[in-house]
């Protein structure tokens, strides 16, 4: 990856972060950022030290901030980028001495103290846009970052609720997004959820991954977000909408293909 991560968004070939939802497991995070390595290259690899919005309260959050960092630690020492969630303006300078990525959770994007906590780390902020919010209006979430001086900030689309228990993502709005001056990234996974579509859990239509992901490659977007498991059905989170390690490298070969065409 380049030095400046955030100049690669949007000044060269599409971007891909990838990872499972969380962090499951020491070993599990290491096999997973060199499988999805051996199969695309150079990424960024993402997974969360906590899922503070699980649809229940029994499900699995992760191992907590500071063993969650830990592991993330040794991964970054493997000499990946890491990306990661806050949920709480006091979790962002922890988070920022491993990641090089904060992302703000969709429920969260409107949060002020939280964008300005990320936003005053210095780090590269994705904030991901909430399923509530008009593609026109999430700039100004990233206004908000932009007061701490801190102009590195991207824009995630995933997907807007369309009725209960399911969501639609307007391809307009990565255009809209963009023209708004920040690089877009689109988040392929969270955009096929159900939420809680099985009940106590999210469910979700895993075979949209593909098709939604390039139609928004096509838009000219500048990276692509997408959570990756070697066996989605023994995911501890986000399994149903997860994308299959095995089928990652010939979805990233289609979608760079799409890339470089647009992009020409």
């Amino acid at each position: 990856m380049p030095a400046d991560l955030f100049r690669a968004f949007g000044q060269g070939p599409l971007i891909l972060i990838a990872g499972p939802c969380v962090i499951e497991g020491e070993e599990h995070v290491h096999r997973m950022a060199r499988g999805i390595r051996e199969a695309v290259g150079e990424f960024v690899f993402k997974a969360s030290f906590d899922k503070a919005n699980r649809t229940s309260a029994s499900a699995y959050r992760g191992p907590g901030l500071k063993e969650g960092l830990r592991i993330l630690a040794g991964v970054k020492a493997e000499g990946f980028p890491i990306l990661t969630d806050i949920h709480e303006p006091s979790q962002a300078e922890a988070a920022a001495e491993v990641a090089d990525i904060l992302q703000i959770p969709a429920f969260l994007c409107r949060q002020t103290d939280l964008l300005l906590a990320a936003g005053r780390t210095g780090r590269i902020v994705n904030i991901k846009k909430g399923q509530f919010v008009a593609p026109h209006d999430i700039h100004r979430a990233a206004e908000k970052v932009a007061t701490t001086g801190n102009r590195q900030v991207l824009l995630t689309e995933r997907g807007s609720s369309f009725g209960y228990n399911n969501l639609v993502v307007d391809m307009r709005g990565l255009k809209i997004m963009r023209d708004a001056g920040w690089p877009v990234v689109f988040d392929a996974t969270h955009s096929v959820q159900l939420p809680g579509g099985a009940g106590s859990a999210s469910s979700g239509q895993p075979q949209f991954i593909e098709p939604l992901a390039r139609a928004a490659v096509a838009t000219g977007i500048d990276g692509v977000f997408v959570e990756v498991h070697d066996e989605p059905k023994k995911a501890l989170s986000d399994g149903p909408n997860a994308l299959r390690l095995s089928l990652l490298g010939d979805f990233w070969r289609s979608l760079t293909a799409i890339d470089a065409l647009v992009k020409r």
